[in-house]
């Protein structure tokens, strides 16, 4: 019995080890005037990349991921105020989020059917 639980506590051990090791941690690189961001989830996936101005505002394309590595939106902003259009992506939809101001000015829905986009 004590050899299970001492294999048991080993294993356990191992794994926690293994674990830790493959947690990729936030990276931010100076390029230039901005800084590269990637952001993971907890399971090491990318969950965002985008930049930043010196400044600390978002600046330029951002792109978040979801934990299977999907790509759920395409942001744009402009020293940290949201600009141009922004997509964000939901199975067989797609939305169109359009920004005037840092605020939204029109919104489109696409819809896959499989045979043709419908747009709404």
């Amino acid at each position: 019995m004590k050899k299970i639980v001492l294999l048991f506590v080993m294993a356990f051990t191992a794994n926690m080890v293994f674990a830790q090791t493959c947690v990729k941690k936030d990276g931010y690189v100076l390029n230039g005037d901005v800084i590269e961001a990637t952001l993971y989830h907890d399971n090491g996936t990318i969950a965002q990349t985008g930049f930043y101005t010196k400044d600390n505002q978002l600046q330029g394309e951002w792109i978040s991921y979801d934990v299977q590595g999907n790509k759920t939106a395409v942001a744009s902003y402009e020293n940290g105020e949201k600009v141009m259009t922004w997509l964000f992506y939901n199975g067989s939809e797609m939305k169109e989020v359009t920004y005037t101001n840092s605020k939204i000015a029109q919104v489109k829905t696409w819809t896959n059917t499989g045979t043709h986009v419908v747009s709404n």
